[in-house]
């Protein structure tokens, strides 16, 4: 005798979708079921699933938040309590020579909350990851075989706390706690180049996968993450490519900035950026500003990277430099002195990345030339690499780099002009004047067109107080740069 589930299983699908339409009908008003679930198209019943296609993202997350539990009720009358609904988003709507791409989502939400449910339905049972599945899936991959991609030698005992970082790193820390369940979900980490970011989320990313074996971590830059669905889309294999994405239990995706201008590699990480959130899943993320700052990305998927917290990396200052020296030397069996010690922390005060490659030269010259690592030495290495610090930085650098930096001439730094834009750069350059120069007030005042003291003050003042926005600094920081090996 036929079992009742497998007479459901030949039964068509339009037919499935209709009976369950009958029900949804009976209990949501004309004008909601009009706009909600007519445009909505069955598309196959296979192994218990429904499959209907949506016409959107928004269309499918309106349903997730709003109707789940009529369309729980719906696939339970008509395929059984082994009923389970998939729907198939439309990405791309395509055109005469391209087909349209969509991508399969599972409901997000979890309907069935009882004891009683989790004892009657067999779905309900612990899966081989030791979690309990929502009502609705979509076909197991086999994550196991998808390697981390995380490196083990990033940790939180590696990673240098100090006030340039303070934030992001407790936020990491309470992550790594419980992922997923903290409001800093996502955590976005931005900052220059070489402040540490990858080794703080991956430290993260380590620390969990101590904590909690059983949990999915994929750490991705962003241009593999695209490379591996323009690989997929030119394979046929996008729906693959989602859900090995869709399992994941922490998501560490770097260097996000790289997304920009890439439309369709927006619109599928805006899928899985939905889905796991909703899920209660753990994102993190990296990029070399803040979101506001963020250029060529959708709207929607930067209003998203808000939803969390966003926590910046800073240069590290003197005493951070010190303890991470300390640090390197101690993991390395290094001796170096404490004055060469202080000299380097001193001297090089870019990034992290710089400070050890100065360590690592160092320790190259000592070896190769059989001399002790002292002042000396230290002075001739560093002459190679960064700026000399006793050397006194120009006027004439000083213009010409802000001058350069802000698209205008020399000679608009000096005169009269009331522009925006002008005065902006102005204000930059005398700062940096006083800064990295002997000149009183007013002789600074008197390079720039013959300006008084009084000015000059106000200048200074102006940028000071806007030193803490992240623009500002990071234009200072850029100009600075151009200094380098310039008298």
């Amino acid at each position: 005798m036929m079992s009742p589930n497998c007479t459901v299983m030949q039964q068509d699908y339009e037919i499935v979708w209709n009976n369950c339409l009958k029900i949804i009908r009976d209990n949501v008003g004309q004008q909601s079921f009009q706009t909600w679930f007519a445009p909505i198209k069955p598309l196959r019943l296979h192994n218990h699933t429904l499959t209907i296609q949506v016409p959107s993202q928004f269309f499918y997350e309106w349903l997730e938040e709003h109707y789940v539990y009529l369309l729980r009720k719906a696939i339970d009358t008509e395929i059984g309590l082994n009923g389970q609904l998939e729907y198939s988003v439309v990405v791309d709507n395509g055109n005469r020579r391209n087909r349209p791409v969509s991508i399969n989502l599972p409901t997000g939400n979890t309907p069935r909350n009882t004891n009683a449910a989790y004892a009657k339905d067999p779905r309900k049972e612990p899966n081989a990851r030791g979690q309990y599945e929502g009502p609705f899936s979509f076909p197991n991959l086999d994550y196991l075989q998808i390697d981390s991609q995380l490196n083990t030698k990033y940790s939180f005992e590696t990673y240098i706390e100090g006030d340039c970082n303070r934030l992001a790193r407790s936020a990491g820390y309470a992550i790594a706690s419980s992922p997923g369940t903290t409001s800093f979900n996502p955590l976005m980490v931005y900052g220059g180049v070489g402040l540490g970011k990858t080794h703080l989320v991956q430290a993260i990313g380590n620390e969990i996968k101590k904590k909690y074996e059983n949990k999915f971590i994929l750490y991705v830059s962003s241009e593999k993450f695209t490379s591996q669905f323009i690989e997929a889309l030119k394979n046929n294999d996008v729906q693959k490519f989602t859900n090995i994405y869709l399992q994941v239990d922490v998501l560490i995706l770097d260097d996000v900035q790289f997304l920009a201008g890439k439309e369709k590699t927006q619109e599928i990480f805006f899928h899985i950026f939905n889905h796991l959130h909703q899920s209660g899943k753990q994102i993190i993320m990296t990029s070399d500003c803040p979101p506001r700052d963020l250029h060529g990305l959708m709207e929607r998927l930067i209003s998203r990277f808000k939803w969390g917290l966003t926590a910046d990396i800073q240069t590290p200052d003197y005493e951070t430099r010190i303890a991470i020296i300390q640090r390197k030397m101690q993991n390395d069996g290094m001796y170096i002195p404490n004055n060469v010690l202080e000299y380097v922390a001193y001297n090089v005060n870019t990034n992290v990345r710089e400070l050890e490659g100065i360590l690592v030269s160092l320790i190259a010259h000592s070896s190769l030339n059989k001399k002790e690592i002292d002042i000396e030495l230290t002075k001739q290495v560093l002459k190679h690499i960064v700026q000399d610090n006793e050397v006194e930085i120009g006027m004439d650098v000083i213009m010409k780099s802000v001058a350069r930096y802000f698209s205008i001439s020399v000679e608009d730094l000096k005169s009269k002009s009331r522009k925006k834009e002008v005065v902006n750069a102005r204000q930059v350059a005398m700062y940096l004047a006083k800064e990295h120069t002997q000149y009183s007030l007013k002789a600074i005042g008197y390079h720039f067109g013959g300006r008084d003291h009084a000015t000059v003050i106000h200048a200074i003042r102006t940028v000071n107080e806007a030193v803490q926005d992240y623009k500002v600094s990071n234009d200072l920081k850029e100009i600075r740069s151009q200094f380098r090996g310039k008298k």
